[in-house]
């Protein structure tokens, strides 16, 4: 018997603007975007219960952010078979790695109160790597940022690193002294470490001078109100625990539970779709960079920085977007998984597996979405469903990127630039223009191009909003009678800034 149940959750305070790279129409309000996203919760719905039963999952909960808030939540199944337990939105299960973010979150709280840096050798911290002999003579050292990475030259050990969760710190150590086993050098590719995370467990322990899960504790999932997230799962309350199992022989067999421990710092959060979703919304908060007061427990820049995709080791030439292929590039961040796709859309997030669980967690920061997954099944592929989910919930709602709010000179420019089109007369003495404009333009072949191309559009209707690819490049759309004309321009490093670079073009209407 599966179980099957819906609830919508609105909660939060927080808004979040993302930003467009190319135009888009106009952004929905937040109400509106709500509405859009909502018609496609019965799809998504019929998605997970499909997926749930293909994948004999006996429990799996999910839930959707949208703009800061928790705006929708399903399940299907049960935490506990013996007892029937159902699963919601508020059973804990264990996500794995996707706490490798927390951790990371935490290296960059301390390397911002000036504790450590992110290129610190790991030696500084842990003395023991001092028996570890590198592969070649000419290897550097291993640092912080390339444990963040999975950079360091350790070898993937995701068999091996699944059953070490309950290590203590000295059976952590006794690797380093008994001289660690290189697979690269350091900084010469990716190469996912369980133990690169445990040790930065470690070196969070070391400079806080408290164990890394209560500094976690105590500067992450306090601020952001997680109070239903755990590491040790003997302290989840029975009834909200999820059970792990694993598909045998027709039938699920529970799979014991790791105590929690030193290596839990890579993979031992256990927490529910309610709280993790808070965390979701603080991701998003981050964007767009702006001058508003820092509410969070890390800075907004360093959660876009933990975002960022500092070590590129695949392109996925087969994806499928929306039963389509679309080629994704995919980098490992801080923490985090990266990936941009055909499209130009970014998603960042990470994946979680161990025996018993498999999860998965997603954003698009630019369109200040995200979906989250967990599964009581061993190694469940969250990331597949989740995937085709986010595709779904975007084709059907239709919503877009939020604009980058344009910079004051941006939008000036664009202002002075308009004055001077299409004839041009009085563009050389505006004083808009770079120093190398009119070298690399020619007046009389700009006026040329631009009455041409006002007279194939027609009489300007109106003109849209300026449209902000940074804060000193951007374009805005003529809407004329037959055709559109798209102005764009880049502005140079000077102050204030001037036009160096122009573009103008005739779109056609469908």
């Amino acid at each position: 018997m599966v179980v099957k149940l819906s609830v919508v959750c609105l909660f939060l305070s927080c808004s979040v603007a993302g930003f467009a790279q190319s135009y888009k129409p106009p952004v929905f309000t937040d109400a509106q975007r709500e509405e859009k996203v909502a018609a496609a919760f019965p799809a998504i719905a019929h998605m997970y219960e499909d997926y749930a039963a293909k994948n004999h999952i006996p429990g799996l909960v999910y839930g959707i952010v949208l703009d800061g808030k928790l705006l929708h939540t399903g399940q299907i199944g049960y935490t506990d078979i013996s007892s029937k337990t159902v699963a919601g939105p508020t059973s804990d299960f264990r996500i794995a790695s996707m706490s490798k973010s927390f951790t990371a979150m935490a290296i960059l709280k301390l390397r911002d109160e000036g504790k450590l840096k992110l290129d610190d050798p790991i030696g500084m911290y842990v003395t023991e790597m001092q028996h570890s002999k590198p592969l070649t003579k000419d290897a550097p050292e291993v640092t912080i940022r390339n444990l963040l990475t999975h950079s360091a030259g350790y070898p993937e050990d995701n068999p091996w690193g699944d059953r070490q969760l309950a290590g203590t710190d000295e059976e952590l150590l006794a690797i380093y002294k008994n001289g660690l086993s290189f697979s690269n050098d350091p900084g010469l590719g990716y190469e996912y470490s369980n133990l690169g995370f445990a040790t930065l467990g470690y070196i969070i322990k070391k400079v806080s001078g408290i164990p890394y899960q209560d500094y976690i504790n105590a500067n992450i999932l306090k601020p952001l109100g997680m109070t239903h997230t755990y590491w040790e799962y003997t302290k989840v309350p029975p009834a909200q625990l999820a059970h792990g199992y694993r598909w045998i022989d027709s039938k699920w067999i529970e799979q014991p539970m790791l105590h929690d421990g030193a290596y839990g710092a890579m993979g031992g959060l256990i927490t529910t779709i309610e709280d993790f979703s808070k965390y979701m919304a603080f991701q998003l908060s981050a964007w767009p960079p702006r001058d508003d007061q820092e509410n969070g427990p890390v800075k907004r820049s360093s959660v876009r920085e933990m975002q960022y995709p500092w070590n590129i080791y695949s392109m996925n030439a087969t994806a499928i977007s929306n039963g389509k292929p679309c080629p994704q590039v995919n980098a490992y961040a801080y923490g985090l998984r990266w990936t941009k796709d055909c499209e130009n859309r970014v998603y960042v997030g990470h994946t979680g597996g161990l025996p018993g669980f498999g999860s998965q967690w997603n954003i698009m920061p630019e369109y200040g979405i995200g979906i989250v997954s967990f599964a009581n099944a061993t190694y469940a592929r969250a990331a597949v469903i989740n995937s085709h989910a986010l595709d779904t919930l975007l084709s059907i709602s239709g919503i877009t990127p939020r604009q980058l709010p344009a910079s004051d000179i941006l939008v000036q420019r664009k202002n002075e630039l308009l004055k001077v089109l299409p004839d041009w007369k009085t563009a050389e003495k505006s004083g808009i223009f770079a120093q190398n404009f009119f070298m690399d333009y020619f007046t009389a072949e700009l006026k040329k191009e631009a009455v041409s191309i006002y007279a194939a559009a027609g009489k300007i209707k109106s003109v849209h909003e300026l449209v902000a690819e940074n804060q000193l490049r951007g374009y805005c759309i003529l809407e004329g009678e037959n055709a559109n004309i798209k102005v764009s321009f880049t502005l140079t490093p000077q102050n204030p800034a001037l036009i160096q670079e122009y573009h103008l073009q005739l779109i056609k209407k469908e």
